[in-house]
């Protein structure tokens, strides 16, 4: 009988129980179109297969239902409110990469490394070509003045995204002056809240409203989108990047990101996925795919999105704005946005 030495079979073992085990289990909030692409160039590079679950809420509930037993190793998501959600329920497990704390900004992931920042989004103003002049509007809080009275259009306050805006003024203005703009703002609505952000695109081509506040990646996609209706719809709007003065804060910015789950069984994979997604080739996709901005700060943004004009964003520990979303909602409850 022949023998071998035990190094050469502890070898064997790993690459064997590699092979087996090179698979990473997400748990999405994205849908499977937008990460889509991503994954199979993971897969492509690393030879780790993916597996999904999407759903649009309730995977919080879930992981944490399953405790010990859930299969999930990655999480990902949209909005830094939906991020936290995980790390205030403890589902988050922390972890130590010299690639992510290379690739990703201080101020766009936890604290203790437990969940990160993967892409940027803004959220900016919108007006019509026609009916506003060019220079008219430059700052978020100038949506508040009276000259605007019946040409604002809003999706609700209340959606994630209005809320991180809402949070974000109250950290840069103050509590009372977040609420006199926001009384004002509604005010100024054409309309009760409703839709998305591309139905406020919509209502400004029809002359419903002159101005609106949307994610910038909204207007990527029905610039590009294969309906012609929603090209013309984006060809009748303005962009403008808020608060981008030389003294002034930049944009307010929202994030989509992810974390290891506390219970991965397969933590070295979930960190190489994060890894991948930290890194210049697919800071660029998100930019090529979800017209979404990068957050590695060595990777430029695409000439797409230059063209769209100049960004400066806002530098708030994106966390503050999460910590911030309870005294946003009960602002927007109270001026009924």
């Amino acid at each position: 009988m022949k023998f071998f030495p035990i190094s050469i079979i502890i070898f064997l073992f790993f690459s064997i129980t590699t092979a087996i085990g090179a698979e990473v289990n997400i748990y999405s909030h994205r849908q499977p179109f937008l990460i889509n692409p991503f994954l199979e160039k993971f897969t492509e590079e690393t030879g780790i297969k993916t597996n999904v679950v999407y759903a649009t809420k309730g995977l919080a509930q879930r992981l944490k239902a399953e405790g010990k037993n859930s299969p999930a190793d990655v999480i990902l998501t949209v909005d830094i409110g939906r991020l936290y959600i995980y790390d205030d329920l403890d589902l988050l497990a922390s972890i130590d990469s010299d690639i992510l704390d290379r690739n990703i900004p201080q101020n766009l992931k936890s604290p203790e490394n437990k969940w990160f920042a993967l892409s940027k989004r803004s959220r900016i103003i919108v007006t019509s070509k026609e009916r506003v002049k060019e220079g008219e509007i430059t700052k978020i809080e100038d949506l508040a003045d009276v000259k605007w009275k019946g040409k604002v259009c809003s999706r609700p306050g209340s959606h994630v995204y209005n809320r991180a805006l809402m949070a974000s003024l109250i950290l840069s203005l103050g509590e009372q002056a977040a609420e006199d703009w926001a009384k004002k703002f509604v005010a100024n609505l054409a309309r009760r809240p409703q839709g998305n952000d591309r139905a406020q695109v919509k209502a400004i081509f029809e002359g419903q409203c002159d101005i609106a506040v949307i994610n910038n990646y909204y207007f990527g996609k029905l610039k590009y989108s294969e309906d012609p209706n929603q090209r013309e719809w984006a060809k009748s709007v303005r962009l403008i990047f808020p608060n981008q003065g030389a003294e002034d804060r930049g944009a307010h910015v929202n994030i989509s990101g992810g974390g290891v789950a506390k219970y991965s069984k397969n933590k070295r994979e979930a960190v190489a996925l994060l890894e991948f997604l930290s890194k210049a080739a697919s800071q660029k996709m998100y930019g090529e795919i979800n017209f979404e901005y990068p957050v590695n700060p060595n990777v430029e943004t695409t000439e797409e999105l230059k063209s769209w004009g100049s960004f400066k964003s806002d530098s708030l520990p994106i966390i503050s704005i999460a910590l911030k979303a309870y005294e946003a909602q009960k602002i927007i409850d109270k001026v009924g946005w």
